[in-house]
């Protein structure tokens, strides 16, 4: 089967290098691992300080997991410090990046190793960057002793020492998925009376799901150049690891199923048996998009990438295997978390927040007066922003896991709602691909949202020095939307220029009896 070579339109690879090339290829890279390691030592200092602006005070027995110091750090050196891991983390992601492009290889596993050891380091320290663990730790809490976190508030349980902990939201119930919920409810179970304790469960069963998702990319690429390109893009991101796995967000969970759905949507066997195993490989990759879509609604946005392979194929019973599997698990797990399951989804997608192009557009037409019209547009950008993703993203042999992409990362760029670590959709399904100038288009977008929280907490709670307000006066609510707002014109143009369209890798010619 024939794939586009390096010089293919769209894909963003140079020719093979020569002599003087590969030295430089070597600088670069040397220099992206460096910038990388300079990244992750800064994020795992501010979590090893203890409390501070960016690290909410965890109740429990002081010799209970997570463990960090208590130095009580400035405002200044934390944000200093998550700042300079942001700025020096994404400049060594990109020079890596540009690396693997002129041809430097190095041996993926290891860096797997090291990101892997990298998340258990972040797991035996208290999550940072935002107080999300403490709501997920009080909605665990309210389902393990009886509560519907769909029906309940943290200030109805103010009593409780894991349920009233929340800092934000605390008038807010659960919004997340009933797998999510029942997730936080193991963990609540082992945590008990514990704050500190269920956050470190909370922050263990991340830290799996994580390791899960850097092997399964691991294994599904198809050269070491891939291979070592995933490792880039997922488990040494140093972006990722600190809003996954330092921040703890839950993010993570619904990442490894869907992985997991385009994986097993490629399931070959022996001739004799091929049309088995792919008629079984479809239907788990159902099962598990239901069940991503049951941890984070957005997560099926990934289905749609095997479902339109199958449907322009006109696989029809293969179809109905796979929306049927998704749709059976979904709803189950829906129907059994109960009647409120759903009650929040609705005001959620209302919301806009500071940092995306649509604040500006919600300040221009009156805040809060025209949200309905602002949902309406960011479908429609949605919706061109898949067709010209589709354009310049590179092929893959079924076209399934292109499309998974294009409108995962659609939605990122176009709703109206968006925070650093909801990224991480993209950037998983981004290493299951081909090298492409959108990695970059990422990496901007990632980079922007994570400085425009510095920290995703509440400013007037946490104390925030009046020096620092023009992070969250001028930074958040401005530059960075009117950033994200270049980003999308800039990738626009990038799209609709000639010869953006990539070479599309020609399919085996199915027999007259193959389609099931």
């Amino acid at each position: 089967m024939s794939r586009p070579g390096p010089g293919s339109p769209g894909q963003g690879h140079e020719p093979p290098p020569g002599a003087e090339g590969a030295r430089a290829a070597r600088r670069w890279g040397t220099a992206g691992l460096c910038g990388i390691g300079t990244g992750l030592a800064c994020f795992l200092g501010t979590a090893l300080l203890g409390p501070s602006v960016f690290q909410p005070v965890l109740a429990g027995s002081p010799g209970e997991p997570p463990y960090a110091l208590a130095a009580d750090p400035s405002p200044f050196l934390v944000v200093g410090l998550v700042a300079a891991g942001v700025a020096t983390g994404a400049a060594g992601l990109g020079a890596c990046l540009h690396a693997l492009r002129r041809g430097w290889r190095v041996r993926a596993f290891p860096l797997v190793a090291a990101g892997l050891l990298a998340a258990a380091a972040f797991m035996f320290m208290p999550p940072v960057g935002s107080s999300d663990h403490l709501n997920y730790a009080s909605y665990g809490r309210m389902a393990a002793t009886g509560h519907d976190p769909y029906a309940t508030r943290a200030d109805d349980l103010p009593g409780d020492p894991v349920a009233g902990a929340p800092e934000e939201w605390r008038t807010t119930p659960s919004v997340y998925g009933p797998i999510t919920t029942a997730q936080q409810a193991f963990a609540a179970w082992i945590g008990g009376g514990s704050v500190r304790l269920t956050v470190f469960a909370l922050s263990a069963v991340n830290a799996l799901a994580f390791a899960a998702t850097a092997l399964l990319l691991h294994r599904a690429a198809p050269s070491a150049e891939r291979r070592l390109r995933a490792a880039l893009l997922w488990t040494c991101n140093p972006l990722m690891l600190f809003h996954l796995m330092s921040g703890g967000h839950n993010d993570v969970l619904a990442i490894a199923p869907m992985v997991a759905a385009l994986t097993v949507f490629r399931w070959r066997g022996a001739s004799r048996w091929r049309g088995a195993f792919r008629s079984s490989g479809v239907l788990l990759a159902g099962v598990l998009i239901g069940a991503a879509a049951a941890i984070k609604m957005p997560a099926a946005l990934a289905g749609g990438g095997p479902a339109w392979s199958l449907l322009r194929e006109r696989r029809w019973r293969r179809l109905v295997a796979l929306t049927g599997g998704a749709g059976i698990v979904a709803a189950v797990a829906h129907l059994l978390a109960g009647p409120h399951v759903l009650d929040q989804v609705g005001q959620a997608s209302s919301m806009v927040s500071l940092a995306t192009p649509w604040h500006l557009v919600d300040i221009a037409l009156g805040r809060g007066d025209h949200r309905d019209a602002i949902k309406a547009g960011s479908l429609l950008l949605m919706l061109g922003l898949v067709v010209l993703l589709v354009r310049v993203l590179p092929a893959d042999e079924d076209g399934d896991r292109r499309t998974a992409a294009a409108l995962v990362l659609a939605w990122l760029l176009a709703a109206p709602y968006e925070l650093p670590w909801y990224d991480a959709f993209g950037w998983a399904l981004l290493a299951l691909l081909a090298a492409t100038r959108v990695d970059w288009v990422l990496l901007v977008h990632t980079t922007a949202l994570s400085l425009a929280y510095l920290p995703a907490r509440a400013p007037r709670r946490i104390g925030m020095p009046d020096e620092l307000s023009w992070l969250f006066t001028v930074v958040r609510p401005t530059v960075i939307p009117w950033t994200l707002t270049a980003l999308l014109a800039a990738l626009t143009v990038q799209c609709l220029r000639p010869g953006r369209a990539p070479a599309t890798a020609p399919r085996p010619r199915a027999s007259a009896g193959s389609r099931g």
